[in-house]
């Protein structure tokens, strides 16, 4: 018996998570100047991080010989969001909250309750806790709250919604949602996985945290990664009762988030311009890639994120020959389907002349 069978069967069972592919990786495996690269795979801010986030990561390059202090950042987004410090988990990316929150509720012999066409972490999240992942059918690409709320058994203990969705873009009315979450059980935690919040038209919006106060089985995670143009430095949060967050706080690692990513989100909060222009620089993205997609015939899923998925037909296919002419998008296990991360108004362009090249070629 070899050292990988030691493992628990659960661990051995995972899927490793695939991310889009990095410039670095295309250039080395093709001989591309990384330069003449362009990706749109990893749904990341095209602008990249803020002017004041810059400056603060700057100013605190001085103290990264010290231990992070985490208090002025989760009293200034407890502040924004009108709960208390104590509802607030800071994580290595809202990943790092998903994660938690399946290892402080999961175990052999419960089990969790996902959507088809959904984030492929709450799968990994779920079997390495040890739990059963019970994955419902997709409705128009997106949650099915009726076959989500009968597929709940005595045993399950946690139900991951991403809203929107990622890979799919699909967004759930919080009206709908609300109803879904009240007639659950209420030893059912509901992992809120909030994203792509930001990237919401205002009039679809609605500040879920205050639900907490209802629904003390309800988590919400919200990250830096995305509108915020931090990816790179890995800082999220999540929100929940007091109960669960201090549940969530005594298995994450105390020093999950580092200085640079502490300040860097810190400044990014206060950066409304910033917020503002890449909103409305995502907005004029995604009608333009909506308008190439008409003008070659292909049918996509209405997207409410930074990203939307197009058909193409033979997704591999079509996938290789865009890397062979240097654009990185991302097959996300919708059969037929690419998701093409919105970008800056250019990179758009020579996407959609690369798309209609490796359609017809």
């Amino acid at each position: 018996m070899s050292i990988f069978d030691q493992a628990p069967g659960h661990i051995r069972a995972i899927s490793p998570y695939v991310p889009g592919k990095p410039i670095t990786q295309l250039a080395r495996e093709l001989d591309l100047d990384p330069a003449t690269i362009i990706k749109l795979a990893s749904n990341e801010n095209p602008r990249g991080m803020s002017p004041r986030a810059r400056a603060a990561v700057e100013a605190a390059l001085s103290g990264v010989a010290l231990y992070p202090d985490q208090f002025e950042l989760v009293n200034l987004l407890a502040e924004r969001l009108g709960v208390g410090r104590e509802q607030i988990i800071l994580g290595s990316g809202s990943n790092d909250i998903l994660d938690l929150t399946a290892r402080a509720f999961l175990m052999p012999g419960r089990s969790a309750v996902s959507s088809q066409y959904a984030f492929p972490i709450y799968v990994i999240s779920t079997l390495a806790a040890g739990g059963e992942n019970i994955v419902t059918p997709a409705r128009h690409y997106g949650h099915d709250l009726v076959a989500m709320a009968a597929a709940v058994r005595p045993d399950t203990r946690l139900i991951w919604i991403a809203n929107p969705n990622n890979p799919t873009g699909t967004f759930l009315s919080y009206a709908a949602l609300r109803r879904f979450i009240e007639a659950l059980p209420r030893d059912v935690v509901v992992m809120l996985d909030e994203a792509y919040n930001e990237y919401l038209a205002p009039a679809d919006r609605e500040e879920s945290v205050a639900w907490i106060r209802d629904f003390p089985n309800l988590v919400i995670t919200r990250t830096f990664s995305k509108v915020y143009g931090l990816a790179g430095l890995r800082v999220g949060f999540g929100v929940a009762s007091p109960e669960v967050a201090d549940l969530l706080n005594r298995i994450r690692m105390p020093f999950n988030v580092n200085n640079l990513a502490l300040e860097a989100a810190r400044a990014a909060l206060d950066d409304h311009l910033f917020l503002a222009e890449s909103y409305a620089l995502n907005r004029r993205g995604m009608e333009q890639l909506v308008a190439g997609f008409k003008r070659l015939g292909l049918e996509y899923i209405p997207s409410y994120g930074n990203f939307i998925a197009v058909q193409v037909g033979n997704a591999p296919v079509v996938n290789e020959k865009l890397l062979r002419q240097g654009v990185i998008v991302r097959p996300v296990g919708v059969p037929g389907f690419l998701r093409i991360t919105v970008g800056l108004e250019q990179e758009n362009a020579r996407f959609l002349v690369a798309l209609d090249k490796a359609l017809h070629s």
